[in-house]
């Protein structure tokens, strides 16, 4: 083993999903087996780094298994809260829930999902409700690229909904995976 960085993917032990990616030297890679908590060498700022040394929110290692030439690894861990430092489950989330998030974070004055959470939950789940009814319409009576329009739609207002509960979509994944048992 030198000491290249690798290329370290983390992956929750419990669900499967891929957390993150960073990059390990030997050093990281030494204190992750031995303390049991993920840590990488950041490049940006060229020194050692815990995850969750700042948030709180580190990465308890079950698992460390390097590919078979040595130069990545997969880290099956068990997560203490989100991983991204956006405040998501992953840092691989679908575009646009990291567009939602976006939105709110720099709230532009003319922004529509800013209007929407600024009103409340109780408007956001009215939006679903009606875009709900103009899919089921859609679906009964109209062409495809009319039903594919308003499935669009539900799904956005769904993660909007989703967004005002301080809710994260991977909560709908895990969910769904508890009922394919």
């Amino acid at each position: 083993m030198s000491d290249q960085l690798r290329a370290a993917i983390v992956q929750d032990d419990a669900s499967g999903r891929v957390l993150m990616l960073g990059w390990m030297d030997d050093e990281a890679l030494g204190l992750t087996k031995s303390t049991g908590l993920v840590h990488f060498f950041s490049r940006s700022r060229q020194r050692l780094w815990m995850k969750g040394e700042t948030s709180g929110h580190t990465l308890h290692v079950v698992q460390v298994t390097p590919d078979c030439d040595d130069d990545a690894i997969l880290v099956r861990a068990t997560p203490d809260g989100p991983t991204c430092h956006d405040g998501c489950t992953s840092c691989f989330t679908p575009w646009l829930w990291r567009k939602i998030l976006q939105r709110e974070r720099d709230a532009p004055v003319d922004s529509y999902v800013v209007s929407l959470l600024n009103e409340g939950t109780a408007k956001v789940a009215r939006k679903v409700g009606e875009e709900a009814t103009e899919l089921v319409v859609a679906a009964l009576s109209e062409d495809d690229e009319r039903v594919v329009s308003e499935a669009a739609d539900l799904w956005f207002h769904v993660l909007v909904l989703l967004r005002s509960r301080g809710l994260d979509p991977a909560a709908l994944e895990d969910e769904l995976r508890r009922r394919d048992r």
